[in-house]
């Protein structure tokens, strides 16, 4: 059965690592071939509909499938930040969410100019995002060194799915140096895409807000922080060459490899203020460390 979502005041959104329809526990051996069982993230597709016409079938872990299908249109140019949705439908037992517009859409020549997008649990992009970003002109934010160390540590140190089970990747909206929207799912393009619904629905101002990203610093990843206004994006793990350059062009604030005391930006450096002083920050703490702790992964 259909269900409308209905608007609601903006949520404080924080992962529920004990939720049980997350994860699964599964029976192993270990390297010594004693039994084990350890929880896992579960997949499950997801069949995005924009008015009557199918979109994508997408692998999420399942919840917020609201956030994550106007997120998804959003970041793929198929939906305008001033375009007005009249319902947003979700089916659990269909696994179906249906996102209805005031305007008529017809995507059809887009769909088939796409392209794989680089990393686990590979999303897609379609060929008009870099013009959509091409003339977006980013705030005047401003980046303290404090707030990255606040935030980079409450992030760490927080429960969280990735804790809990292994194989999934966090995105994180934050103001200063605190977390407002801690999204998770298999893929970073699917947690990102439910930072932008979150931002859509609630009508969120991104200009003085921090994007954290547990994933490498791609094209992808770039381009859907420009998509949504945000003028930082920082990372715990690595660049790529092209992701590097595209921030360079439209002038965001691109910091990776921050863990304990240590990051380094490779574009939009001028938003930084160097106001922590080192000599009070911790190193990380082996306990917290996440993927990209040793390599970029």
């Amino acid at each position: 059965m259909m269900m409308k979502l209905e608007k609601a005041p903006v949520p404080l959104i924080l992962p529920d690592p004990h939720d049980p329809r997350l994860t699964e526990r599964v029976a192993g051996t270990d390297q010594t071939g004693t039994a084990v069982a350890i929880n896992v993230p579960v997949e499950r597709p997801l069949t995005l509909y924009l008015n009557a016409q199918e979109i994508v079938t997408m692998m999420t872990i399942g919840d917020y499938p609201e956030y994550l299908a106007l997120g998804y249109l959003l970041n793929q140019n198929m939906l305008k930040y001033d375009d007005v949705v009249t319902e947003v439908e979700y089916d659990d037992d269909l696994q179906v969410v249906v996102v209805r517009t005031e305007h008529h859409t017809n995507f059809e020549q887009k769909l088939k100019k796409r392209t794989q997008t680089s990393g686990c649990a590979q999303g897609t992009a379609f060929g008009d995002l870099l013009d959509a970003v091409e003339n977006v002109v980013l705030p005047k934010a401003e980046l303290r060194t404090s707030w990255l160390y606040q935030m980079t540590h409450t992030i760490n140190t927080m429960p969280s799915l990735y804790l809990e089970a292994g194989a999934i990747h966090g995105c994180v909206l934050c103001k200063e140096g605190t977390p407002l929207c801690y999204t998770e799912d298999v893929g970073r393009h699917n947690a990102v895409d439910k930072i932008a619904g979150w931002i859509y629905r609630h009508g969120v101002e991104p200009a003085d807000k921090i994007l954290y990203t547990t994933g490498r610093l791609t094209s992808e990843m770039v381009i859907k922080t420009v998509r949504m206004g945000i003028p930082i994006l920082v990372s715990r793990s690595g660049f790529t060459a092209w992701g590097v350059d595209l921030a360079r062009q439209v002038g965001l604030t691109l910091v990776g490899r921050t863990r304990g005391k240590r990051f380094i930006a490779l574009s939009g450096q001028e938003r930084i203020i160097y106001d922590q002083n080192l000599a009070f920050v911790e190193e990380e703490s082996a306990r917290h460390k996440r993927k990209g702790a040793d390599r970029d992964e």
